[in-house]
Formats: structure tokens, sequence, C-alpha cells
């Protein structure tokens, strides 16, 4: 069973879309899904046909009592064909204040221990997240394996990107446990140059983070919304049922973890170079949080780099070291939720946003 989140603490990106449409698209390839709706908007619910202010119960009886796990399975109701749901209501967005009193841990687990006390073994859990970083969000993480975020392809989208990474590297350390994270382009407009010009800065940036598929504009998806079903159903031969039908595949390809293995070596690639081990060091006396990206490791902050901290009098150093083939990279630090540039670094380059990054070159 593949549990997998969809999570971006902005709006309007896609989310429920992606959640639904992607289920839709999963189901119709012969796949059992289960779609956890954590928003308290209940919009997934809403999406699958289900209306939460006729239900007696939902997730937030699961997930309010610790005893509550074995409960999943009375509320999970069948909506379509392969596509089954655990539905939300507007009484979640409580569930915070009423778990204010117990430890992090154990606040956060609550999803989980549900999840794993199914007797049906699904092959696919999707969870639409809020557009919050917030408990429901945690639960989420911390139930998954795999993220997909939904990327809007605007200039909000882009503006906001890499501290959308740093986000997610943040609640990746906070959740406890590794995930992988994948972007998907949503809301494309291929009419448009700006907004071919913002996909392609999007995939420079994300590299192979970032999905082949690309979700276009499709008056359709909404339509299939307001009726209550994925458009694989409503409109099949839509561009939107297209679309999700393509990140479907993808997603059923790619086991994972694989991703990452298969994208650095590639099935058919020739041997991997030598890495390196290359260190560099940040010094600060008031920093409390330094961390590092770059294009070696898709722009997410300190991912697969081995991090240390020493002091020299009064003046920290943090200590990053990084295995990588030769070659040039364009990096910045993360300096206490702002990004800079290396002060020790004078090679520079102008990055793919306009933005100036420090610039690696590894012999």
């Amino acid at each position: 069973m593949r549990t997998i989140s969809i999570v971006n603490q902005k709006g309007g990106c896609g989310k429920t879309t992606t959640t639904v449409n992607l289920a839709g698209a999963l189901a119709a390839d012969g796949a059992s899904v289960l779609v956890v709706d954590m928003d308290p908007q209940a919009h997934a619910s809403l999406a699958l046909g289900v209306n939460p202010d006729e239900l007696d119960e939902n997730l937030y009886e699961v997930l309010v009592e610790p005893s509550g796990a074995g409960r999943l399975g009375d509320i999970i109701l069948n909506t379509w064909p392969g596509i089954d749901l655990a539905p939300a209501g507007i009484v979640l967005s409580a569930l915070e204040q009423k778990l204010a009193a117990e430890n992090h841990e154990a606040r956060t687990e609550r999803l989980s221990a549900a999840l794993k006390s199914l007797h049906i073994r699904y092959d696919f859990v999707l969870i639409d997240c809020p557009p919050a970083v917030s408990l429901l969000t945690f639960n989420a993480l911390r139930a998954s394996e795999e993220v997909i975020v939904p990327l809007e392809t605007s200039s909000f989208a882009v503006d906001g990107v890499q501290k959308l990474l740093e986000t997610i590297a943040l609640l990746m350390d906070r959740v406890g446990h590794e995930l992988s994270v994948r972007v998907l382009p949503t809301l494309y407009d291929g009419r448009t140059r700006y907004a071919r010009e913002t996909l392609g800065e999007i995939r420079e940036l994300f590299k192979d983070l970032c999905f082949d598929s690309v979700i276009r504009l499709n008056v359709k998806l909404r339509e299939a919304a307001k009726k209550g079903k994925p458009i694989s159903l409503s409109a099949p031969k839509a561009n939107g049922a297209l679309d999700y039908s393509a990140v479907a595949m993808e997603v059923a390809a790619c086991q994972p973890g694989e991703f990452a293995s298969e994208t650095a070596s590639g099935p058919e690639a020739e041997p991997m170079e030598e890495t390196r081990e290359v260190v560099i060091e940040y010094r600060d006396s008031e920093a409390g949080d330094v961390r590092i990206a770059g294009d070696f490791n898709g722009w997410v902050p300190d991912l697969g780099v081995r991090s240390r901290v020493e002091a020299e009098g009064r003046t920290r150093v943090w200590v990053k070291v990084l295995s990588l083939p030769p070659g040039t990279y364009q990096y910045r630090y993360f300096v206490d939720g702002q990004w800079r540039v290396d002060p020790a670094n004078q090679k520079s380059s102008p990055g793919p946003m306009g933005q100036t990054n420090s610039v690696l070159d590894v012999r």
C-alpha cells in the first residue's frame, strides 16, 4: 500500500483536483484507491459526490481519540468504482486545539495508526492536505512515504518556489522520516509564452524532482468536480483526463525512492562518475540554523547533505559535506529563513529565476 500526500501550503494550486483525478486515473487502470480528505473544507469529499453536512461521522471521530484509529474502516465510503473515501468535515478545524495538551509525537501519529488498522489493503492511499502547515498536514506526512507537490505555473508559484522547498524540508525534519518528493506542474496554459517560459524555469529549478507530465488548464476538470466525480468518468477524452492518466502511469511505474536512483543513473545509463567528497563551511556568530541547497539536491535544503556544527570562539561553523561527481554546481545557503549566497565564495552566476547563486566547481 503506497501512501501519498498531496501537499502545498498555497491554496488554488490544484491539490484537491490532483487528489481526486489521480485517484480516478489509478482506479481506471485497475488499482484500488482510498482518498483521505484531511482538509476541513472537505473539497475532496464534495468532488467525489459526498456532502459532508449529511454525514454523522468523519475523520474527526477517528483522529480525536487514540482509540479512534480502529474506527477508520467504519467511516469509509465507496464513491466510485475502485475509489473509497475517508471524508472530512468542518469539525476537523478544531482538532489541533482539541489535542493541544498532547505531545507532538502522539498528536502526529493518529492518521498513521488509523491506516495501519485497516483490514482492506488498498493499492494507493491519496491524502488531500489543507492549504496550511498544520497538525493535519503533519499527520498526513507522518503517514506517508511519498509527497506530490502541485505547483501552479504562475508568477506566484515561481516567486515562492524555493520557500516551498524549505517548508517541505522542515516538515521532513519534523515528521522524523524521509519522504520521496515530486513536483507536478499544474494550471498550465501552453498558449502563452509566459507559461511556457515559467514551466521551463520550474523544470530547470527542480530537475529530476519534476514530473514529466503537466496538468493543462481544462474547464472539464471544474465541471467534473461540480458533478462529484473524477474526470476519468465524466469526460474521459478531455485533456484533463489524459494529463492525469499520464501522471498515474508515472506514479505506478516509479516505486517510492526509485526515481531518485533512476534519475541519477537511469536504467540504461552509463556508470556514474566517481564522486568527490566536498567540504564547505559557513561561519556566523549570530545564525541559528544554516542549510544548503543547490542543483545537486533539487534545491531541497540539506537533502543528501551531511552536516555538523563546530565552534571557533564565539563563531559557529556549519560544515556541509557533499558527495558530488565532477562538474559545476549552483547553490545558496538558507540561513534562519533567508536565502544567502556563500560569503566565502566570490564565484557566482545568475540562476534560472534571476537570483544570484554561488558556484561550486568540482574537479
